[in-house]
């Protein structure tokens, strides 16, 4: 049976349901700030330690940009396994609900 749009936000398992997901997009989206704009600001104003070689031709900041690559990686993964092991089965658990 579908209910009032009031009853389903009313429910513990809606409010856990929005609760869960603000909260990880906060986290999620503080890290990716964090590593972006600390990179621009390492570049601005480290820029010397930025400079320093660390092969024959390439300095830290090649390595430094890469590693922002791959924790944008890293934590994209986060969220898809969080999506599909908790997200994706509280909506489930919802969706049960709804058609009793």
């Amino acid at each position: 049976m579908i209910r009032s749009i009031k009853e389903i936000e009313k429910a513990p398992e809606f409010k856990r349901l929005v609760t869960s997901r603000w909260v990880m997009a906060t986290i999620l989206t503080l890290l990716v700030f964090i590593t972006y704009y600390g990179f621009i600001i390492m570049v601005g104003v480290a820029r010397d330690t930025m400079a320093l070689r660390v092969g024959p031709v390439t300095t830290l900041g090649i390595p430094v940009a890469v590693l922002v690559i791959v924790i944008s990686f890293i934590l994209t993964l986060v969220y898809v396994v969080w999506a599909n092991a908790r997200y994706d089965r509280l909506v489930a658990t919802i969706n049960e609900k709804l058609e009793e």
